[in-house]
């Protein structure tokens, strides 16, 4: 990612990593956060939401980023099996600057499978520094 909202550029896209659905921790979340659900349905949704907001916050450690102000439009189109590899990516679909120190960028983030399907999507909108 660039260094200041003013290098960003609209349509850029970025790798956000990649994660596997491991089958130990999919079964101790399974018991932990999602009851009546069974490992051979795949990964839960709500899962699916962690994996990528762990590697959304990895990747932006080193961003100016400075806040997310709103994760929306999020949609789940697969519950993939245990083992399977998913990757993030974050296109930058709009941005607006706000003051002379500030902008806001919106990003649509998709996790995909090994095969290039999309698994899960949402919109963000978060504020960088310029």
């Amino acid at each position: 990612m660039p260094a200041s909202f003013d290098e960003i550029e609209i349509g850029q896209v970025v790798p956000l990593g990649a994660a596997a659905v491991d089958p130990a921790a999919l079964e101790a979340f399974c018991g932990a956060f999602t009851p009546g659900w069974t490992v051979d349905r795949g990964c839960p949704d709500a899962m699916l939401y962690a994996i990528w907001a762990k590697l959304d916050a990895v990747a932006h450690t080193d961003w100016p980023q400075t806040k997310r102000l709103g994760v929306d439009a999020l949609r789940w189109v697969r519950n993939p099996p245990p083992g399977e590899l998913l990757r993030g990516r974050m296109t930058v679909m709009a941005k607006d600057p706000v003051g002379d120190g500030k902008g806001i960028v919106i990003c649509q983030h998709d996790l995909l499978d090994e095969a290039g399907r999309l698994v899960f999507s949402c919109l963000t909108r978060s504020v960088f520094a310029r």
